[in-house]
């Protein structure tokens, strides 16, 4: 039944046919998405990644075509040649709906099994066999608009910095392991045996080389690698757009991406972003929302009242503040009614995931207070506590006592969780903010020293840096991160381009100059040479996707994604290998197969 395609070449997309075309011959090829066979009149829904064009099969036209056309099934591969008419019965859900092919030629270029998928949008199969059968899940329309989105967010990527001066250079993919915040994805190398290579976690110190190199301004959209514990929206490799420029400071940097993100919503959304993006410091963003990618589409933000409740009698919150914590608390304005009891235990529920050790509450209702805390609070702090919270009939005032990081981690993500669970975010809506002013280290518990909050080469704030070896924990860094509707799409910041600076830095971190020059040489050497001030940004490629799609799963605007075991149920990668081939990699294995 499989035939050649002989003297037929495809004249027309399925999906490009309209009106003006009526009464022209056409020839299609595409994939079967349906046939109805109506006793003298077969209808095949013939599919291109364009779109679906209805082909008419005729009795009376051609025996030997209806004959052929019986036998066709959903997926198979045909080519049609025929003349375009006008529909009689007009489809409006689908552009091509006015009109249809009458065939006078059918060729069968290929048959198919039944599919072990629906290729349609609504098909509600699980994931597993969405990403097994991944080249049949990447038929259905939506998954293709997702691919072609993000082939034309890169093309307005690159015309933009080529526009602004910016030349793409390729950097290497086998690299030196260096300390980027994730384990590495190591390789053996065959002919230095006992030796790695590490595939890069970004090109950070290679596009810092560049610009020592004298190129100016860089960019890459690039793969990067790092082995470490998927979330829902975390893949093991990931595309990033990479991009370094000299000669400049923050507002060189931040203004050049903002007129990027406005070319990018323009033309990929039809939206007109507001030019300039509203500025907030790290400290501001985590004092009113408890997280350093705020979501800004709804309100609840955190307010302090550990002034008001200090020396309270209900324990938990003066026993918490006398411990150093402190307790802050939300508004959930105008939404009291909304949750009972058990809603509110669900909720202290949820913050508990973030080391939260309860949830404090108070609903503010037509006859008065409900809250199971009242009658440990005098009169005088529950007002103050209303005035401070602006609490009025109707709201829910919900509270958290501990530490300051476990008070942010719970609140911030208890408004995000509180706004999703009310439905009342406008995915639509569109919020943008540049946070500033991050702090250049934090504080790791588990190894007890301060390490880099982004990396060892971020510049500190020029008024902060004589604090570097007394008050390491208040210097601030020269980094910005771009955040759309609560996702941190990118982040930068200014390099350290001083020797000496550099030095003062290790140190801080706890690096000696041996340790130092062993881990970060090849680029230490090369400052020695004359090293411009200069700094850079990188988007994560597949969430900034992932917006402009709509797209609620970062494997929907990948072709070929892992699982979250970083895993490939398409290919079945990784897999073992054979002891002959772990001999030419000189590396022997100590577990059971």
């Amino acid at each position: 039944m499989i035939e050649k395609m002989g003297n037929l070449r495809r004249t027309n997309m399925c999906g490009d046919l309209r009106e003006d075309n009526i009464g022209e011959e056409v020839v299609l090829m595409g994939w079967v998405q349906r046939e109805r066979n109506l006793g003298s009149l077969i209808f095949i829904d013939l599919r291109d990644t364009t779109g679906i064009c209805q082909i008419v099969i005729d009795s009376t036209v051609s025996k030997e075509i209806f004959k052929k056309a019986e036998k066709i099934r959903a997926e198979y591969v045909l080519a049609v040649k025929g003349s375009v008419r006008k529909r009689e019965s007009i489809n409006k859900d689908i552009p091509t709906g006015n009109i249809e092919v009458l065939a006078k030629e059918l060729k069968v270029l290929d048959i198919s099994e039944t599919p072990p998928i629906y290729i349609k949008d609504e098909d509600n199969v699980s994931e597993t066999m969405r990403l097994k059968y991944r080249f049949l899940d990447l038929r259905k329309p939506k998954m293709q608009n997702n691919l072609k989105i993000r082939h034309k967010t890169a093309k307005v990527i690159r015309d933009f910095l080529d526009e602004n001066n910016f030349v793409e250079i390729e950097t290497p993919m086998l690299t030196k392991p260096t300390p980027e915040g994730a384990r590495d994805y190591l390789v053996p190398s065959r002919v230095n045996p006992g030796e790695f290579y590490a595939l890069p976690q970004s090109p950070q110190l290679m596009k810092q080389l560049l610009m020592v190199s004298g190129m100016d301004r860089y960019y890459q959209i690039v793969k990067c690698f790092r082995d470490e514990d998927l979330r829902a929206n975390r893949q093991p490799e990931f595309t990033q757009i990479d991009m370094e420029m000299s000669f400049v400071d923050i507002d060189d940097i931040i203004d050049l991406n903002e007129k990027l993100l406005y070319r990018l919503f323009k033309e990929i959304k039809g939206i007109e972003i507001k030019l300039p993006i509203e500025r907030m410091t790290y400290k501001e963003a985590m004092d009113r929302f408890g997280v350093d990618k705020p979501d800004l589409r709804f309100g609840f933000e955190l307010v302090d009242i550990s002034d008001i409740v200090k020396d309270s009698e209900f324990k938990v919150f003066s026993g918490t503040i006398n411990n150093k914590g402190c307790v802050k608390g939300i508004n959930v304005k105008g939404y009291e009614s909304k949750f009972s009891r058990k809603d509110i235990t669900s909720l202290e529920n949820y913050v508990k995931d973030f080391g939260a050790k309860g949830l404090a509450w108070i609903k503010i209702t037509e006859e008065g207070i409900s809250s199971p805390i009242a009658k440990f609070l005098s009169q005088e702090e529950l007002d103050n506590i209303l005035a401070k919270m602006e609490g009025k009939v109707g709201d829910l005032l919900l509270f958290v006592a501990d530490k300051p990081k476990i008070v942010f981690d719970s609140l911030g993500n208890l408004r995000n969780e509180v706004a999703r669970r009310l439905n009342i975010i406008e995915d639509e809506d569109l919020k943008l903010v540049w946070i500033t002013e991050f702090p250049l280290f934090e504080y790791d518990e588990e190894e007890g020293r301060y390490v880099a909050k982004h990396h060892p080469f971020t510049h500190p704030m020029e008024e902060d840096i004589d604090l570097l070896e007394t008050h390491p924990e208040k210097v601030r860094a020269k980094a910005y991160d771009i955040v759309i509707n609560g996702d941190e799409i990118g982040g930068g910041s200014i390099r350290i381009s001083d020797r000496e600076l550099q030095k003062r830095m290790f140190k801080a971190l706890g690096f000696t100059e041996e340790e130092a020059q062993d881990k970060f040489g090849f680029l230490l050497d090369a400052f020695k040479y004359g090293t411009p001030p200069h700094g850079g940004i990188a988007y994560g490629f597949d969430r900034l996707i992932m917006l402009l799609t709509g797209s609620q799963n970062i494997r929907d605007v990948i072709a070929f994604p892992k699982t979250q075991s970083a895993t490939c149920l398409l290919t079945g990668a990784p897999t073992n290998i054979s002891d002959e081939q772990l001999k030419e990699i000189h590396i022997s294995l100590d577990i059971e197969k």
